[in-house]
């Protein structure tokens, strides 16, 4: 794949993984717990010494765990191995990381060896979760947002008139909450369904489960702030059959990469225009490539949930 830059959050995926240990550091837990968690985030990169990113992997929560004054041996000891035995040098050089920029990369780990090994205990102690998030949406939940071309409102930005591209409504989606929960038993996520398409004028309960062809959404979080900024609106609920649900989606991923990212369930309520059609899969119906990545449906609601 290449290498982006020499500096420890060059890349993405340690720019996610520090998002990662930022979330995961809220949690009431030790360090050691906390390694743990964000192993089981990224296995591949924590377990296997053959992946590109492993020795990144280790380095950055090193830091991370330096950074916010979480006592971790096994973390430090890790990550000082690597420095010390040219690991992560002999990664980037095999990822075609040239003289100059192995040299700056070296800079950079003498100096985050001696961050690790001389970490201070933090003045104040860590701010933790005293309690679960709370849910703003149940399992069940039918809830109704406007749209502007398939697009919802990016709760991102400090409101609306101040989007780019701007953003003017149109229409509106609407949402069945499939089922939500805690990852670790603390962090708050949601998975969706959503209409395929909006709506001209606003739905009620019955006008959106009369809606003939809905689409699985990968998980999200949701905080109060994004609820409101979306101009959500809770029009009901419906009993889900978690039979009915397991039969017609299998192979839901969890809400764990989420809820530790902190990914908006903003990002998952697009519907069509934005969304095209072509992208669900419907059972026994054959994939459409062309459009990229398929996302399982339904043609009516009836068929995940119990008798109303």
């Amino acid at each position: 794949m290449g290498v982006w830059g020499t500096g420890l959050y060059s890349g993405d995926f340690a720019k996610d993984l520090s998002s990662a240990a930022r979330a995961v550091s809220r949690l009431p837990f030790d360090g050691e717990r906390l390694a743990e968690l964000l192993c089981s985030v990224a296995p591949d990169a924590a377990n296997n010494a053959s992946d590109e990113d492993h020795t990144t992997f280790w380095l950055v929560l090193a830091d991370q765990f330096a950074k916010r004054g979480i006592a971790c041996d096994g973390v430090r000891q890790r990550a000082l191995k690597i420095i010390d035995g040219d690991e992560d040098v002999a990664t980037m050089s095999r990822l075609g990381m040239d003289e100059a920029g192995l040299k700056k990369r070296g800079k950079m780990l003498a100096e985050l060896r001696e961050r690790i090994a001389n970490a201070k205990a933090p003045a104040t102690p860590r701010r933790v979760l005293k309690k679960p998030q709370a849910l703003v949406m149940n399992a069940g939940d039918v809830v109704v947002y406007p749209t502007a071309r398939g697009h919802q409102i990016n709760p991102y930005f400090p409101s609306v008139e101040k989007m780019r591209p701007e953003w003017i409504q149109d229409g509106w989606a609407a949402a069945v909450i499939v089922e939500a929960g805690h990852e670790f038993d603390f962090l708050a996520w949601y998975r969706p369904l959503t209409i395929a398409n909006a709506m001209g004028a606003k739905p009620g309960l019955a006008q959106t489960l009369a809606n003939e062809l809905w689409v699985l959404r990968l998980p999200g979080t949701c905080s109060a702030s994004h609820f409101k900024k979306m101009r959500m609106e809770r029009v009901g609920a419906v009993t889900i059959d978690r039979e009915k649900l397991d039969r017609h989606f299998p192979q839901r991923p969890t809400g764990r990469s989420a809820a530790v990212n902190d990914v908006s369930i903003a990002n998952r309520l697009s519907t069509g225009p934005a969304f095209p059609t072509e992208r669900i899969h419907l059972p026994g119906g054959p994939p459409n490539k062309t459009w990229g990545r398929q996302h399982e449906g339904v043609r009516r609601i009836e068929e995940i949930i119990g008798s109303q």
